[in-house]
């Protein structure tokens, strides 16, 4: 992983543009439907919102984020959803100051994170450079969310190498989360960043292979895509399933996007 406060600033810059899409957005226009069934735009911003405001008490209240955890294994099927809905019924500029307060605070939260302290979270304790790396895959994954609603086209950035990095990190997750056991070799993967060069993830000899643009990837592990619709190449059965699997969040296997021709 690179230095945390590259990974905050990077951040910091993702949120920054999924502000821009919002910021000038009609009241009207903030109920418009995004590909996640039942969620519009309102959706997805206080689903945002609200996950920084679950990050912050992880690191600055565990006491208080204990209390959420049991919210959460209470209802575990229901608890995101619940918490994006609640979220989505406030006025848009209200909404909308809610979410850059949090992310403002999170920062200031997260810089103040002694090197080597893990806080709790709903799965393994994080790192502060860890957290910072999650909030800007979901940043980025929901913000394509948003993208796609309103017909709009984002450039790739450099900063796609954190959710790359997730997205490989999380190869076992991916088959364990479906009761399936991950394989015991390591799998290469090498990406052509939107710069032109090459980020490259496991061993160069690996049998296992997964090759192709780093966009594809991205939208891929974070289901913003479905296997057809990417431009990603495999080499050996268990890198092709993976790619038919890919997660790079936590929680329950998503249902993931149909292919182009069948919305």
């Amino acid at each position: 992983m690179s230095d945390p406060v590259v990974v905050l600033d990077d951040l910091r810059d993702e949120s920054a543009e999924l502000d821009r899409l919002v910021a000038e957005l009609s009241e009207k226009q903030w109920g418009t439907a995004t590909p996640a069934p039942g969620w519009t735009l309102a959706h997805q911003i206080a689903h945002l919102a609200w996950t920084d405001r679950a990050a912050l008490l992880a690191a600055t209240d565990a006491q208080a984020f204990a209390a959420e955890t049991e919210k959460a294994l209470a209802a575990p099927d229901r608890f995101v959803d619940e918490g994006a809905e609640e979220g989505a019924k406030l006025p848009p500029a209200e909404l909308l100051a809610r979410w850059r307060t949090g992310r403002e605070l999170l920062q200031e939260a997260l810089r103040a994170v002694p090197s080597g302290v893990r806080f709790p979270w709903y799965g393994p304790p994080m790192s502060a450079q860890a957290m910072a790396t999650a909030r800007l895959m979901e940043t980025w994954a929901h913000g394509q969310d948003v993208a796609d609603a309103l017909y709009a086209v984002r450039t790739p950035t450099a900063r796609l190498r954190h959710v790359a990095w997730i997205g490989h990190r999380a190869r076992d997750y991916a088959f364990l989360v479906r009761g399936v056991p991950a394989p015991a070799e390591p799998f290469r993967v090498e990406l052509d960043a939107p710069d032109g060069t090459l980020w490259t993830y496991g061993p160069e000899d690996a049998a296992q292979r997964v090759t192709g643009p780093a966009l594809d990837f991205c939208l891929l592990v974070t289901q913003r895509a479905h296997r057809d619709d990417t431009a990603l190449v495999a080499e050996g059965a268990d890198a092709e399933r993976w790619l038919g699997i890919a997660q790079a969040f936590a929680g329950p296997a998503g249902a993931g996007r149909a292919p182009e021709g069948d919305r």
